[in-house]
């Protein structure tokens, strides 16, 4: 039987133990051989766990689980396996990285008033929620023994959104000089400014001085060259000698796929620019030729090859990049960004990442920056990161998803690193795809 119709067939109303919120919360369907509890936190956030009745002694703190997560095929292979499974949702605190972090700790304090202390406590979660639970690891290993962050974006509040500048800029900067199109100070019609940025990618992308540039810009801000395609079809993996379809994969990444890069570089910047009251983001000083030079050797031969083919000249366009208006940031908005989290490799409990190396929102390169400033502080022995062969954000099977956190799970009861090479996850995930991959070092590292 299959997980989902496991968890179809184990779905059943029992007793919702309702604790700490303000207001009276209806209570839902838990699982079956297992006890929920849900509430508000403090600030409005809802929180939702469900443990089983044969408990592991772990629980799992995921800030999106809230939203959703107690139906879905995950928690269901989780909870027969003998993990509580629950957390919040970040519908109240969406960009306000920082208490969603501390949320996360007050979520664990209401699961351990309803079922008493858990033996370990792990932060995991996906997309914000693994940058979120990186966080907790840093900010609160007093109540957590580790954290299992997934296509999380690790190069911290600043740095990460530094990254995207860097595309979007040189984007701008050699396709579309001239127009309007947003960089910062994002507009409130967000849909509208991403459409047009969609738009205008798209009618580059059918020229070759278009695609060429869109491969500069790619490689510039060290987007994946492997990306789905628009109707969520996994595109192929393109030769390290195929310019045209390393760029292509370059250009679904950017703007062509179900989840476009530059999309998420507008509806984002516009939340976190309003929250922090200005730009939090600066490329002033930043030499894009020295950037370009670093990119991964497959991308810069496309760029070469593709800027020939079109007949443009490559050094004119990083000259005339060197030489554009740079970004300055507000710095009363770095300051609040900051605060969200900045990874400083201050890692005190285990931590374990699983990545996608063709995930275009949260960048494999971002990933070596957390591991550097691990290792630079010396806290290397406590990380370790995984990588997944597949292309868009967070498209991980439950096998896989489920490995990694049976081997945290390992490293706790044993003090040991169990091992996380690509042989191993992809035993204990079945159909996995885990690999090795080598990291391109990340450009706008940023630890404060």
């Amino acid at each position: 039987m299959s997980a989902a119709r496991d968890l179809g067939a184990a779905l059943a109303a029992v007793v919702v133990l309702v604790t700490g919120a303000p207001a009276a919360v209806a209570a839902e369907p838990c699982l079956s051989e297992a006890a929920c509890t849900a509430g508000q936190l403090a600030d409005g956030t809802p929180y939702q766990f469900v443990r089983p009745h044969k408990w592991n002694g772990v629980v799992l703190v995921d800030m999106d689980f809230a939203a959703g997560g107690l139906t879905t095929a995950l928690t269901g292979s989780l909870v027969q396996r003998g993990y509580a499974v629950g957390g919040t949702t970040r519908t109240v605190t969406g960009w306000r990285i920082a208490q969603a972090i501390d949320n996360q700790a007050a979520a664990l304090d209401r699961f351990e008033a309803a079922f008493g202390p858990a033996r370990w406590a792990i932060a995991e979660g996906r997309s914000m929620g693994g940058f979120v639970a990186a966080g907790v690891a840093q900010v609160h290993p007093d109540r957590f023994d580790a954290a299992v962050p997934m296509c999380g974006g690790l190069g911290g509040s600043v740095g990460q959104w530094n990254q995207k500048l860097d595309t979007v800029f040189t984007a701008k900067t050699l396709l579309f000089r001239d127009t309007d199109l947003p960089v910062t100070g994002i507009p409130a019609d967000v849909p509208g400014a991403q459409q047009r940025w969609i738009s205008a990618l798209a009618t580059a992308q059918s020229t070759a001085d278009g695609r060429a540039r869109i491969a500069l810009a790619s490689a510039i801000g060290q987007l994946p060259a492997w990306g789905l395609a628009a109707d969520g079809a996994t595109t192929p993996v393109p030769r390290w000698w195929d310019a045209a379809g390393l760029e292509n994969g370059m250009y679904q990444a950017l703007a062509g796929g179900p989840l476009p890069y530059v999309g998420q570089a507008m509806s984002s910047r516009r939340a976190i620019e309003q929250l922090a009251g200005g730009n939090p983001s600066w490329n002033t000083g930043v030499d894009y030729a020295r950037q370009f030079a670093l990119a991964e050797p497959a991308h810069q031969l496309s760029v070469v090859r593709l800027y020939a083919e079109a007949g443009l000249d490559l050094r004119a366009d990083l000259e005339r990049l060197a030489a554009a208006p740079r970004v300055a940031a507000d710095p009363a908005a770095v300051a609040y960004l900051s605060k969200g989290i900045v990874f400083t490799g201050d890692v005190r409990v285990p931590v374990l990442t699983v990545n996608a190396i063709g995930d275009q929102i949260s960048t494999v390169a971002q990933q070596q920056s957390y591991e550097e400033l691990a290792r630079r502080a010396g806290n290397s022995r406590f990380v370790r990161q995984t990588y997944v062969r597949t292309a868009g954000h967070c498209t991980f099977t439950v096998g896989e998803q489920v490995a990694a956190i049976d081997q945290m799970w390992q490293r706790l009861r044993t003090g040991r690193w169990p091992d996380v090479s690509p042989r191993a996850m992809n035993g204990l995930a079945g159909d996995g795809r885990f690999v090795g991959h080598a990291l391109p070092r990340f450009n706008r590292m940023y630890a404060g």
